[in-house]
């Protein structure tokens, strides 16, 4: 599923925030216990989640529709 961003368990935008959010806490925690590594190594499963997930989303069909209307 990593690399499937069209699967249709991703469409609620509140799991794909929640994935987001559960990569930048378990990078917090490991960095709080000392372990750099796996802090690194979860950080950037957050960060390529925001990018893939957040900013790099392609839009729904219901939202396109809308934001073709406004234009016209």
């Amino acid at each position: 599923m990593a690399n499937d961003r069209d699967h249709p368990w991703l469409r609620p935008l509140w799991r794909r925030v929640a994935i987001v959010a559960v990569c930048a806490a378990w990078s917090a925690l490991e960095f709080y216990s000392g372990q750099p590594f796996w802090g690194v190594l979860a950080g950037g499963m957050g960060v390529y989640g925001a990018w893939m997930y957040l900013l790099n989303y392609p839009k729904p069909e219901a939202e396109k529709l809308e934001s073709n209307k406004k234009e016209e």
